[in-house]
């Protein structure tokens, strides 16, 4: 039973009407803070879960995006109910009861109102006729409506966004995505001109016009024209111009949805009710308590007037929330005001402005850098003596922000100057106080921060944090917007050094450098042994770390065989045998099957070979068949069945690309748009044996049903009506993550381009063992920064990255192939160095409950030793069945002198030697 099942009497009941962002922040506020005596119903209008509406933009362009905010599991708390398609539309604050329009009713103690806003409406003819940009609903139907036109009109559609703000740029930048012409109309003499100031916005406006977006400032709408059936022809401006349209978004603003006071105030005019106080533009008034007029009753986020101001920022909400929840604890905190910083990126532009932007503070001075040709302008505000920073506006280049946004109302620790690094500027090293604000977005400071890295208990355990993943968990700073996350892992490493833990990017006791910086050395040095790279940039014979990982990297740029010439001895496990060892000391064979397509020939020759060498089978979830169970020394006799057959490597055994997942897409399916089969044979092959920081995981799925989980993947491709979406940084395993949309609606020969110059940047890039999506993550800017290297070649390496990549293709030989070509390499696969003709016969299968076999328990080969089977006969099976009778063992066992290095038996493998002793 629940708590409150077993005390209803003690239990304090909250309703939070409304189901968004601070209905979410102040439900996690109030479990972090306990909820033993409380139980919490969230009533949300929309049929989601709580999510990220600063996000929008990714659902517009990316409709099956998640969006959804914090762990799911928040909502399977039994002190916490979510109502979803719950509108609350009236408040009785006499009886303490609020009612929904399916008729339900619900009391509270406190009640928390996040009702937040509704999109304004253009009050002009023919607004019925256009989008607004909201919710997920609307950015869905704009998605629709453009693809739809597409289809209907045969030609690119006119997407004309009214709003020159946030909303409206990023609606129009997420129009031109989906292949619309898009064009903005703005009232204001500069776009954004809440944020930004004059030389600001035209920075802004030449920025975005050189990116195909047409803007029309300081005019206003005055109709929405269109035919005698409906459909939007253009907007008719109140200059007599008309401005050609298909589709009309209007983004004109916000008004906070208050009707459940006003409905109240006017009950209360009858005698029947409480009187809220309202601002003169709308919104409840609060007190810095966010409290009400009338007892009980709080309001947060949007709908929320403060000192006469609602604003629809995160960073307010979320404060809000936390204060509402402190203050339901017993607590005394209070709102200290609207921050009302912004960054953000538009098609790929950086936009940033925090603090007083516009410089209205009495003797405030503005120090700015404007270079139009670039569309670059940087602004800081300071106090008249230049030492106190007060605000600030980006355009262009936003890389100070980072550093300077936690600094608003302090003492600038070098002159202002510094950080216009536009103008050459290079800021000093800074450190933040412990009341610094470090995430706006959760009102984490930076103290927060330190306390977690000490090992502050708030979370599970105590144990310290050490790493930026564990300090998102823990504090949840960085997983709203991620803005602050490179000022995190600056704080994080600055904090681990005070502590004497020493943050080096070493790749280990033998190599100072980086992964990258000894990729690159290697690269452009043209190195080609481990003996070389030591020489010049080792001491030491090197270890378990440096080894594989020069190996591996020598492999990456030239691709040659990785056991000749003293490689041999670097590789891990199982790139020494070509094979994956198992917990028995046996080995795993794994055939490629590119893009899991197999004709019933090869599929013949996998069960006669199985079946000879008496091999467990089991299909993968790469869409491979995996046989299990054979010794070191049938690897070649096995491998040159399938070598002969047509078969080659799968490398399930390396750091490299293992399968490309498909789907049968169109060539059989009905749904299928592409020939996602065809696409991933090309990849598979093309990409077959590239070594990487880690193994390398693609799929490609013929339409947006999505069957290949591509976006669970390293890279995902989906096919669209008109070409395919590539997806990045994807994956399964203990931390998973879905790969985030790159670009879209790509030919196949763009599409594999991408590819290319992705999986090289990644190679070139990323640290030891380090996944796509983690590296993604950590790189600054993540996926935009992406972006801007692969698409937009912003770094001018890209012709570079292609090359390297048809290096690798060109040079591609099969691994196992080349094995069976030499007998001086087929000398590694022997079981035994000083028994070559001798099998391990200690490894010892039974048979398993499906018919096929296992390894032995060390209880099973103990009965086992009793009554032997030779190894290589059949096995027996019971009389009057067709299950196997019982234990396959060993006939007799060899105990040579040595050891094996990676084995638990005494025997040594001739992988486990120098090559010289081989």
């Amino acid at each position: 039973m629940t708590e409150k099942q077993l005390h209803p009497q003690n239990i304090r009941h909250v309703v939070v009407a409304g189901g968004g962002p601070a209905a979410h922040r102040f439900t996690e506020a109030m479990q972090a803070r306990g909820l033993d005596g409380w139980h919490i119903t969230v009533l949300s209008e929309e049929a989601h879960l709580p999510y990220d509406r600063v996000a929008l933009s990714k659902a517009l362009t990316e409709p099956d995006v998640d969006l959804s905010l914090g762990e799911t599991s928040l909502w399977e708390h039994a002190a916490i109910e979510l109502k979803t398609g719950e509108r609350v539309v009236r408040i009785d604050t006499n009886n303490k009861t609020v009612h929904t329009a399916a008729g339900h009713t619900y009391p509270y103690n406190e009640l928390v109102v996040a009702t937040g806003s509704d999109a304004a409406r253009l009050s002009i003819p023919g607004s019925e006729l256009t989008h607004v940009y909201r919710t997920l609903d609307d950015v869905w139907a704009i998605n629709k409506s453009i693809k739809e036109l597409e289809i209907k009109l045969g030609r690119p559609v006119n997407a004309v966004t009214i709003g020159g703000g946030l909303l409206g740029l990023e609606a129009a930048a997420g129009s031109a995505q989906l292949g619309a012409v898009p064009a903005v109309i703005g009232g204001g003499k500069w776009l954004m001109n809440a944020q930004l100031d004059e030389g600001a916005g035209q920075a802004l406006g030449r920025l975005v016009a050189a990116k195909g977006l047409t803007v029309h400032n300081g005019v206003y709408p005055a109709a929405i024209n269109s035919d005698d059936e409906g459909n939007v022809t253009g907007v008719l401006m109140a200059d007599d111009r008309v401005i050609p349209a298909d589709l009309v978004i209007a983004a004109v603003g916000v008004k906070p949805r208050d009707d459940l006071f006003r409905a109240e105030n006017s009950q209360a005019e009858n005698g029947t009710g409480q009187q809220f106080s309202l601002g003169p533009r709308g919104g409840v008034v609060i007190n810095e308590a966010c409290a009400t007029d009338v007892p009980g009753i709080w309001a947060i986020g949007e709908v929320a007037n403060f000192e006469g101001m609602c604003l629809g920022l995160v960073a307010p909400a979320n404060t809000m929330a936390e204060i509402v929840a402190d203050r339901l604890h017993n607590g005394e905190a209070t709102f200290p005001g609207f921050d009302t910083a912004t960054k953000l990126k538009l098609s790929g532009v950086d936009v940033a402005s925090f603090g007083d932007a516009f410089a209205t503070a009495e003797h405030s001075l503005e120090i700015v850098y404007a270079d139009p040709a670039r569309g670059i302008y940087q602004k800081i505000v300071t106090t008249d003596d230049a030492k106190t920073l007060l605000g600030g506006i980006f355009v262009g280049d936003a890389t100070a922000y980072t550093s300077l946004r936690p600094l608003l109302g302090r003492e600038l620790p070098a002159e202002p100057g510094a950080y216009l690094s536009a103008a050459g500027g290079s800021a000093p090293e800074t450190e933040l106080p412990d009341d610094a604000t470090l995430c706006s977005c959760k009102n984490v400071t930076a103290g927060a921060i330190r306390d977690a890295i000490g090992g502050c208990g708030t979370c599970e355990g105590s144990d310290p944090v050490s790493d930026v993943t564990g300090l998102k968990a823990c504090t949840r700073a960085g997983t709203q917007c991620g803005s602050c996350v490179p000022l995190i892992k600056k704080l994080l490493e600055t904090e681990l050094r005070k502590n004497g833990v020493e943050v080096s990017k070493a790749l280990c006791e033998h190599i100072s450098l980086s992964r990258q910086e000894l990729f690159e050395s290697v690269r452009v040095l043209g190195l080609s042994s481990f003996e070389e790279i030591m020489n010049k940039y080792g001491t030491g014979a090197g270890c378990d770390i440096c080894k594989p990982t020069i190996a591996n990297i020598l492999a990456s740029q030239n691709n040659a065989y990785v056991l000749d010439a003293g490689r041999g001895t670097l590789q891990d496990t199982n790139d020494r045998a070509l094979a994956n060892m198992q917990k028995d000391g046996t080995y795993s064979v794994v055939p490629r099957i590119a893009g899991g397509e197999i004709t019933p020939q090869k599929l013949g020759v996998i069960a006669a070979v199985a079946e000879k060498y008496q091999l467990y089978t089991k299909i993968t979830g790469g869409q491979r068949i995996d046989m299990f169970g054979a010794r070191l020394e049938q690897l070649p006799e096995i491998w040159k069945e399938l070598v002969d057959a047509g078969f080659e490597s799968g490398q399930a055994y390396g750091k490299s690309l293992r399968t490309v997942k498909s789907c049968v897409g169109s060539t059989w399916c009905r749904y299928g748009v592409q020939d996602s089969v065809a696409m991933a044979v090309q990849l598979e092959l093309r990409y077959r044996g590239l070594r990487s920081p880690h193994k390398l995981k693609m799929g490609v799925s013929g339409c947006a049903r999505e069957c290949a989980e591509a976006r669970g993947k390293d890279v995902g491709v989906i096919a669209t009506a008109d070409g395919w979406n590539l997806y990045v940084g994807g994956n399964g395993g203990a931390t998973p993550a879905h790969a985030q949309l790159l670009a879209k609606d790509l030919d196949d020969e763009t599409l594999i381009k991408y590819i290319d110059r992705y999986f090289m940047y990644y190679i070139r890039t990323a640290d030891r063992l380090q996944r796509t999506a983690r590296w993604q993550e950590e790189l600054e800017g993540g996926i935009q920064h992406v972006q801007d290297v692969v698409v937009n070649d912003s770094l001018g390496i890209v012709a570079d990255l292609e090359a390297a990549m048809s290096q690798h293709v060109e040079s591609y030989v099969d691994e196992w192939a080349e094995t069976l070509k030499d007998p001086e390499r087929l000398r590694r696969f022997r079981s035994f160095v000083n028994a070559p003709h001798e099998k391990d016969d200690s490894i010892t299968f039974v048979p398993d409950e499906r018919g096929q076999m296992r390894p032995a328990t060390a209880e099973e080969k103990a009965a086992a030793a009793k009554e032997p089977v030779l190894i290589g006969a059949s096995i027996p099976l019971r009389p009057g069945s067709a299950e196997p009778a019982g234990l396959l063992a060993p006939a007799r066992v060899l105990e040579p002198a040595g050891s094996s290095e990676l084995g638990a038996t005494s025997r040594v493998r001739s992988r486990h030697t120098q090559e010289t002793e081989v």
